[in-house]
């Protein structure tokens, strides 16, 4: 299963694809938690928590480790050309994030300020409100939404270029060889673990702000993430060593799943955790972290790396769905939110429209030239 260093690795691409499915879910059934959303659904259901804590942990670790393999692959494709690199990430995540901003995003704000009273209409908002970087009716605007992803992982591609411009690459070598010491071993699950339970006890634990200057534990845990994946995309000792231990790692996953459970079962919803149970509730969190991205990437290896007819096609999807579907997600959820649903008929209306509002935003991008690097696609179609 090993691929050279030019070879895509197939597994990795539908990994990716999973993970921004179950995104999608994630968001929809984050509305049926009583966490509280921009937008809450009429219908609250408790067990909801406990299929989104599921996910909660490591699905977002996963992405930005996923996102690092790819950026070491492309990298590999440009031939080691830091500068080259630079720009054409520059290109493929910058534009699609200001064209998100300005124009994806600002509908959720104004669906919101809808929701508390605004009596303006959608124009008035966009010239006097949406701009305007101060506080309207409870909204703080400009509004990131969900772009706050792209914002970091731009972020970390600049860093990671700027670390292969000025680091020598001797040093670089060692730091590599250094990891692969590390966790490509015995240690590769506790080291792990020990880690991302380390990183996460930084201020605001596990709860990410998505503010790039202050979300301090989450730019450590999903930097490091990236650059682990940035790692084992040329790592051979670092592979072989995650197809060994996937499967107890996909074991302490569940196991740390399973006191996560425990602690929303006796604690549910806001109710505030006793503060004897942080410490070990941050362990358990730990370890159903990193084992779930480690099963994953072992899983990836193993059982998914070969190609089919649709996969190059959803590879190109994934990106752009992923900057339409909150957006589609809330403005279908408002006007269905009087229409006295129940929890199960709402839950399946909203992934269905936003599935199929997410495509379309996609086939209908793709088919016209300027607009496709707006949307992350590359200027000429294959």
């Amino acid at each position: 299963m090993k691929p050279i260093p030019s070879q895509r690795h197939y597994g990795m691409d539908w990994l990716r694809i999973g993970a921004f499915v179950l995104l999608i879910f994630y968001h929809v059934g984050f509305s049926f938690t009583p966490w509280g959303y921009q937008t809450p659904t009429r219908g609250v259901v408790g067990w909801a928590e406990m299929a989104l804590l599921s996910l909660n942990s490591w699905r977002l670790a996963l992405l930005f480790a996923i996102s690092g393999y790819s950026s070491a692959a492309l990298l590999t494709k440009d031939r080691g050309d830091t500068v080259m690199f630079f720009r054409s990430r520059l290109a493929r995540l910058g534009i699609p994030l200001l064209f998100g901003l300005v124009v994806v995003v600002p509908p959720q704000p104004y669906m919101g300020l809808l929701n508390s009273g605004y009596e303006h209409g959608y124009l008035h908002f966009l010239l006097h409100d949406a701009f305007s970087f101060r506080r309207v009716g409870g909204e703080s605007l400009p509004a990131v939404m969900h772009m706050w992803f792209v914002i970091y992982l731009l972020a970390y591609t600049v860093a990671l270029c700027g670390a292969l411009m000025v680091v020598p690459a001797s040093w670089r070598a060692a730091l590599a060889r250094w990891s692969e010491r590390l966790l490509a071993g015995p240690a590769l699950l506790p080291a792990g673990i020990l880690i991302t339970f380390a990183v996460r006890l930084l201020p605001y634990e596990w709860t990410d702000t998505h503010g790039l200057l202050s979300d301090r534990a989450a730019h450590v845990h999903y930097a490091g993430m990236f650059v682990f994946g940035f790692l084992l995309r040329g790592s051979e000792p670092l592979r072989q060593a995650i197809a060994r231990q996937w499967k107890p790692a996909l074991l302490l996953a569940v196991l740390g799943y399973a006191f996560v459970a425990l602690e929303a079962w006796q604690y549910p919803g806001n109710v505030r955790t006793p503060r004897s149970w942080m410490l070990p509730l941050d362990f358990a969190k730990a370890m159903q972290c990193w084992g779930m991205v480690i099963a994953a990437f072992g899983i990836a290896d193993r059982y998914w790396n070969r190609d089919a007819r649709w996969r190059a096609t959803l590879v190109e999807a994934v990106f752009p769905i992923y900057i339409a579907h909150q957006t589609v997600m809330v403005l279908v959820m408002y006007p269905i939110r009087g229409w006295g649903l129940t929890a199960l008929p709402e839950f399946l209306l909203l992934c269905g429209t936003v599935t199929a509002g997410s495509w379309l935003f996609y086939l209908i991008g793709r088919e016209i030239g300027p607009l496709r690097p707006m949307i992350g696609l590359k200027r000429q179609r294959r």
